[in-house]
Parts: structure tokens; sequence; C-alpha cells
């Protein structure tokens, strides 16, 4: 599992004094950073590897400004070309240690020259598997 730790911005809220809706996708993104360096390891966009095929988040609970979130990802599942992700926005100190938004993201090996997908390496594979996790 990888942890990247956030602190919302200001401009971040909504006018209900929330964490906006279209915040945790950029959030879950930076947060697949040190997956996307199995595949580019310089994150050379020119070199780049992935493409996204879905993503989708569920908003479980409030996330507020002025209060660090832990966002929490690991590999739900790794096939031939493609592997989920699922991701978990927490916010420890203000929410009681509680779950506020889970994201999958269905990442598929990519030939930009080609257009097609690509099957995942063998060492790619074994990358993604030791970060592979049910639920947390």
């Amino acid at each position: 599992m990888f942890i990247e730790k956030v602190m919302p911005r200001f401009s971040e809220t909504d006018a209900l004094g929330h964490i906006n809706n279209t915040v945790l996708p950029v959030w879950f993104e930076v947060a697949r950073a040190p997956i996307f360096k199995f595949f580019t390891p310089d994150l050379n966009p020119h070199d780049w590897k992935l493409i996204i095929a879905k993503v989708e988040v569920s908003f479980v609970g409030e996330l507020f400004y002025g209060h660090e979130v832990t966002v929490k990802t690991f590999v739900e599942h790794i096939g031939t070309s493609s592997f989920t992700l699922r991701q978990e926005a927490w916010q420890e100190a203000w929410q009681d240690d509680k779950c506020c938004a889970i994201g999958k993201a269905v990442m598929v090996r990519y030939d930009f020259i080609a257009k097609s997908k690509q099957a995942l390496s063998i060492d790619e594979k074994t990358a993604l598997n030791e970060h592979i996790c049910q639920s947390s």
C-alpha cells in the first residue's frame, strides 16, 4: 500500500465548507504516482505507458479544510493488460479515523504508437502484486 498525505487548500472547499467533489479525483491521481513509476520510472510523459479506462469515486463521509487527509492506494486486481487500483481518503484527526471517500481506477498498459493495449510484463505484474490488497 502507498500512503500520500494531502493538506486541503481553502480553494478546494465548496459553499458548504466541505472539500469539493471535484477535488478527490485530483488527489487520487497524485497518489498514483508511485504506481506510475513502475511503468515510467522518470515520469516522462513522452515515454508514458498507461491510460485510464475507468475512474469512480464514492463519497462516504465529509472532508474538511484545515485537516490533513491521508490517501491510501493499493492494487485490487491484476489482469492481462490492466489492473484496478483502490484508493481511500481518510481524515483521521477530524473524522475519528474514518474513510471519507473510496476511489477506483482501472489502468491499462497501452502502446501509444500502435494505439492498442499491451500485456503487462512479468516485472510490472510482480511490482503490482507486491501492493495487492482486497480492502483496508
